[in-house]
């Protein structure tokens, strides 16, 4: 049984009198789904070995021959050819067997001095780094697209909304740059935690640091990795990267997932003030009348696919002692997937909000009720030097009126108006039309379309910068 065991292509075979069993193997294996790391371990493998010819502990003949396998690997498995196999358990191994094949006895010194948990810890950062990048990018088409409809609808008038009750006129343009906002912190947030990703763990070896005279700065500059892990016990160990990764990415989907739920009210015939393009929407099995918004509405459910993630994640290390503990290959897939559903909820967001039609009458009539006007009434008394809280009660007392003859403020006569305040002049028409009330609010972050438009040129300067 030994000497058959030994002829295996584990790394540690020789310790072992039996083979692992084929079910250990389906149940510890993870190269069916961190083979997606595989250009990221050829790099990070490719920087070891021009490091370690450098230090002089491989040869530079050595060092030329892993490039030329690692450029044959690179391309097998760029071509679909490469031949991952569950018995190597990881991309890491089978990668190492195909460059023996390839090398000989040049891919077998290439291990030296790392150990897979700093290759992976590695490999991860690498990726993650590389995501974050893509991430950025994809919120500011996000940015770019909403920033777009924006401009297009700065003096679109529309109800401004608390606790879902009319409050304000507001124009569409100031509610998309909400969002604009909000995307623009979620990449503040990708920004700061690229920062903690981007530190060196490979040279911590196993937990401990190896006994070659390596030189981590190298390999850091060479990956362009702004710094290195300072502590090898956490350089193996630790995951915080990914966790803050993933915080951020479900802050990313909470928004999206509020503006999702806008939109699924928004395109309702109840409502009615945007239309969704048909790309984006899908039909009932049996009501032949249905447009279902399905894209805002699986967004906004795969927000809690990435909750989860994130509670996956911090459940995984909570309870681990140092160092490396195989807990963390369970690591992988939750970030992959978190990686996956961004990523593509970004592209397709930025295309569906190209294809937004306003409807412009509808938002309008709809900010006629509600008496959205009634605290720029208030205001209005408070300049005519009436104290905000008397204003408040006769502008209440107003609305009731109102409510009871069925009409809106702007509807009431001058000498009915007066009954609530002698301070009410002809002037006050101007105060109560929706024009007048979002132009009023004329500061900076205001609903004034001047400054909405002043915003947007904020924004697009942002976005030239980047």
């Amino acid at each position: 049984m030994t000497a058959q065991f030994s002829k295996k292509a584990e790394a540690w075979s020789a310790r072992f009198t039996e083979p692992v069993s084929d079910l250990v193997k389906r149940y510890t294996a993870s190269v069916f789904f961190d083979k997606r790391l595989a250009a990221f371990d050829i790099q990070g493998s490719l920087a070891h070995a021009d490091m370690l010819a450098a230090q002089g502990i491989i040869s530079e003949q050595d060092r030329a021959e892993i490039e030329r396998g690692m450029a044959q690997i690179s391309a097998e498995i760029e071509a679909g050819s490469f031949e991952w196999l569950l018995d190597l358990e990881d991309v890491h191994l089978n990668i190492e067997k195909r460059l023996t094949e390839l090398v000989g006895d040049a891919g077998k010194r290439l291990h030296t001095g790392r150990s897979r948990n700093d290759q992976v810890a590695t490999d991860i950062r690498l990726y993650v780094r590389a995501a974050i990048d893509d991430i950025l990018a994809l919120l500011a088409g996000l940015r770019g697209a909403l920033t777009d409809l924006a401009e297009r609808h700065a003096d679109t008038i529309m109800p401004g909304f608390t606790h879902l009750q009319v409050a304000q006129p507001i124009t569409f343009g100031h509610h998309m740059l909400a969002y604009v906002e909000m995307f623009g912190r979620d990449a503040e947030r990708m920004q700061d935690a690229r920062r903690r990703v981007n530190r060196l763990p490979l040279g911590a070896a196993a937990l401990a640091g190896t006994t070659f005279r390596i030189d981590r700065l190298r390999v850091a500059k060479t990956l362009g990795f702004e710094d290195v892990c300072h502590n090898s016990l956490d350089a193996v160990s630790d995951r915080d990267f990914a966790i803050e990764f993933t915080a951020a990415a479900s802050i990313l989907m909470m928004h999206i997932s509020r503006m999702s739920e806008e939109l699924v009210m928004w395109i309702s015939p109840r409502i009615g003030f945007i239309d969704i393009a048909d790309r984006f929407c899908t039909g009932s099995s049996i009501m032949p009348q249905k447009k279902n918004p399905d894209v805002p509405e699986l967004a906004r459910g795969k927000t809690g696919r990435v909750y989860g993630h994130l509670t996956g994640l911090l459940t995984l290390m909570k309870g681990q002692p140092l160092a490396y503990n195989k807990d963390n290959q369970e690591d992988k897939e939750p970030l992959f997937d978190t990686i996956d559903t961004v990523t593509d909820t970004l592209r397709i967001f930025t295309d569906m909000a190209a294809g937004i039609t306003v409807k412009a009458e509808n938002m309008r009539a709809a900010a006629l009720q509600g008496y959205a006007t009634a605290t720029d009434l208030a205001d209005y008394l408070v300049k005519k030097g009436l104290p905000f809280r008397d204003a408040h009660e006769a502008v209440a007392h107003a609305v009731r009126a109102c409510d009871v003859a069925k009409c809106d403020l702007s509807e009431m006569s001058l000498d009915k108006l007066r009954e609530f305040s002698p301070l009410i002049e002809q002037d006050v028409f101007a105060v109560l039309t929706l024009e007048g009330s979002v132009a009023a609010r004329d500061h900076i972050g205001g609903t004034a379309p001047n400054q909405v438009r002043a915003a947007i040129a904020r924004v697009r300067a942002q976005l030239a910068a980047q």
